[in-house]
């Protein structure tokens, strides 16, 4: 890779990082709202499997993801079938990877703020006969925006930062599924010492600056700066 090169992985890595988040943002918020205000049977089992992928090796969820999304796999093989669809070494498998290996971070990071927030408020709102949705768009989400976009933010970085999954089931093409991370990996062992540190400098960036942005829309720090 030239270093005149080194922009496609960025813009490959935004682009599957930014709709990984996207579709976490909206699956992992609800999924958190369901589990912070119903009980039901085996909840903690399904909240066990759902936080897996954040303690799970990613090249062991790369090999389950292959597994099931090749050609041979249940999942990958209906695809195929019925709709013409190979996910394999293509851009749309790295984001699923990346999907799956960040859920957990919007998830948790969801729940827990859907957790502190007080539920009296939206009692007070049933009670003026305010839709279920209503409360949730007026009221709940207002009161726990910050935690979620802490989680949303951390769940983009670790997209973007996503090597063993990604690498396992989308493969390192350039210019088509080689992402930063996997970019990294490859000028290293090509001896390309000038694109690697560039490629370095650009990820550490980016990650950096989601992380300022998350850690200033902590509910902690926003709770100890009103105190």
């Amino acid at each position: 890779m030239m270093l005149t090169d080194a922009w496609i992985p960025l813009v490959l890595t935004l682009k599957v990082a930014g709709i990984a988040t996207a579709l976490n943002m909206v699956l992992g918020v609800a999924v958190a709202y369901l589990f912070a205000r119903k009980n039901f049977l085996g909840k903690e089992f399904l909240d066990a499997m759902l936080t897996l992928p954040m303690v799970m090796p990613p090249t062991v969820l790369g090999y389950y993801l292959l597994v099931l999304l090749g050609r041979e796999g249940p999942i990958g093989a209906f695809l195929k079938e019925q709709f013409d669809i190979n996910l394999i070494f293509t851009w749309q498998g790295a984001v699923i990877a990346a999907s799956i290996v960040s859920f957990p971070l919007v998830f948790k990071g969801a729940r827990a703020a859907f957790e502190s927030t007080e539920i009296y408020y939206e009692q007070a709102a049933q009670v003026l006969n305010v839709s279920d949705w209503a409360i949730f768009l007026r009221v709940t989400l207002p009161l726990a925006w910050r935690g979620i976009l802490a989680g949303v933010l951390l769940a983009f970085a670790r997209s973007a930062g996503e090597f063993g999954a990604t690498l396992m089931i989308a493969g390192s093409i350039p210019g088509k599924t080689q992402t930063l991370s996997i970019a990294v990996y490859e000028a290293v062992q090509a001896g390309q010492d000038d694109v690697a540190n560039f490629l370095v400098l650009l990820t550490s960036v980016v990650c950096m600056s989601v992380l300022l942005v998350s850690g200033r829309l902590a509910p902690g720090r926003v709770i100890s700066r009103n105190l």
